[in-house]
């Protein structure tokens, strides 16, 4: 276990945890070290648990972005090599930190990790993979399949461009302070051909509405979306959860248009 620096003060308002397990840490690195890449950023650093062992690579330009001035002063004195790659932004705010392909990592912070994801739906044509650490039930969504009562909205619209590694789980005491859950680190690696929808705003349209009203027959949860004669064909009387991905997209071709 690494010692976190005296000073700090957590920000529940951030949802901040420090990963204070040198194992688990390297864990994460090994996972990332598996696929080659030249360009790296880290979301929320933090302490430092996973920097330290990303910089200092001349061949990897790495950024890290910290919306915490406190953790970002500590960063930039840990690590000097890195003060012009130190990002203090908010990430959901913040414009996409590189030209061409890059990796995403981090601990992500638990209270914006499903937006984080979404952020980085918006930049899938850049983002080659992604290691990131979550809250256990958040993983399990992600990883989720068809059938399963998990299996919802960021189930299908990560799994449509990305394939997903649950790689292990992180006992509560592995952080300071404890969360009161487990967590889990996932890859995501992008799919070598998305499901073909007839566009990707028709798709995630039809992804949010159906699991909007998850309980309902897939007919009335969407029947803004799609004529009555569609609306009779059998695959509507299922729930939005027994769907695949490729149903789902295959689906987008019968909506109304406009």
């Amino acid at each position: 276990m690494t010692d976190l620096p005296h000073a700090f003060n957590l920000k529940k308002s951030l949802g901040q945890h420090f990963l204070k397990d040198e194992a688990v840490s390297r864990r994460i690195v090994d996972a990332l070290l598996q696929y080659p890449f030249t360009q790296l950023l880290e979301i929320g650093p933090g302490a430092g648990a996973l920097t330290k062992y990303l910089t200092g690579n001349k061949n990897v330009h790495f950024r890290a972005v910290e919306i915490d001035r406190e953790k970002a002063d500590f960063l930039k004195k840990a690590y000097p090599d890195l003060i012009p790659d130190l990002l203090e932004a908010d990430f959901l705010k913040m414009d996409c930190p590189f030209d061409g392909k890059f990796t995403v990592i981090g601990n992500f912070p638990y209270n914006i990790s499903t937006q984080i994801l979404f952020k980085i739906l918006d930049w899938r044509e850049n983002v080659e993979r992604v290691i990131g650490m979550f809250q256990k039930e958040v993983a399990q969504r992600i990883a989720a399949q068809d059938g399963n009562k998990t299996y919802g909205v960021i189930s299908v619209l990560l799994q449509a461009f990305y394939q997903v590694e649950y790689l292990f789980e992180v006992h509560e005491q592995a952080f300071k302070p404890a969360p009161k859950v487990k967590s889990a680190v996932i890859r995501l690696t992008p799919v070598k051909e998305p499901f073909p929808a007839k566009t990707e705003k028709m798709f995630f349209l039809l992804v949010k509405t159906a699991f909007n009203q998850r309980r309902k027959m897939l007919r009335n949860a969407v029947k803004g979306l799609f004529t009555e004669e569609v609306l009779r064909e059998e695959i509507f009387s299922r729930r939005a959860e027994q769907l695949t991905i490729a149903e789902f997209a295959a689906l987008t071709w019968k909506m109304r248009s406009g």
